[in-house]
C-alpha cells in the first residue's frame, strides 16, 4: 500500500537506556526485511534511537536486505544486537541467502546512526566488521554514534582504510 514512502521515522527512545532494562524494539531480522521489501523507496528509515541494552532481536543480518532493497536509502538508524556481531559476520558471509543478495546494487548511505549501540572489539574483530560492513554499505563513511563508543571512530577509519586500498 505504501510502495512509494520515501520517509519512515519512528521516534521512539528505550526505557532505562542507561542500564539493565530491554531494548523496546521488537522487530527481528525477518520483520525488518519484508519492511524493506516492501517500501522500495525509502531514503529515510528511522527505527527509533539505537540504546545501550543490546537486547534487541535484530543483528547485521537485516542491514543487507535493507541496503539492497531499499537502494536510495540516505539516512538510516535501526537497532541492532552486537554481542555476537564477529560471528553474526561470519554466519552470514556462507548463508545463501544472503550470497544471492550480495550479487544486487547495494544503497549509497553515507552514515548509519548507531548512536549508543555498544561495540567491544579487538583489532581482527574490528577487521571483520569494518569488511562486513563496507560490503553491506559500500559508501558509508561514518558511524554516527554518542556516549563515548570509541569502537565505532576505530571502525570509520578502518573502512576508509578499505575504501583506499
Amino acid at each position: 500500500m505504501f510502495r512509494n514512502l520515501a520517509s519512515l521515522s519512528v521516534d521512539i527512545d528505550c526505557i532505562g537506556q542507561g542500564g539493565g532494562g530491554q531494548c523496546t524494539f521488537k522487530l527481528n531480522n525477518d520483520d525488518v526485511a519484508e519492511l524493506a521489501m516492501a517500501l522500495p523507496q525509502l531514503e529515510s528509515l528511522l527505527l527509533g534511537n539505537p540504546c545501550c541494552n543490546n537486547t534487541c532481536a535484530t543483528t547485521i543480518a537485516c542491514l543487507l536486505p535493507i541496503s539492497v532493497h531499499c537502494i536510495k536509502l540516505q539516512s538510516l538508524k535501526i537497532h541492532f544486537n552486537t554481542t555476537n556481531i564477529v560471528d553474526d559476520f561470519k554466519n552470514t558471509s556462507g548463508d545463501h541467502r544472503f550470497q544471492e543478495l550480495r550479487s544486487l546494487q547495494r544503497c549509497t548511505l553515507p552514515s548509519l546512526g548507531v548512536m549508543r549501540i555498544p561495540l567491544n572489539l579487538d583489532g581482527p574483530g574490528l577487521e571483520i566488521v569494518a569488511s562486513g560492513m563496507y560490503d553491506i554499505f559500500p559508501s558509508v563513511g561514518a558511524f554516527v554514534a554518542c556516549g563515548g563508543v570509541q569502537s565505532w571512530d576505530e571502525l570509520d577509519w578502518r573502512i576508509y582504510k578499505l575504501r583506499r586500498t
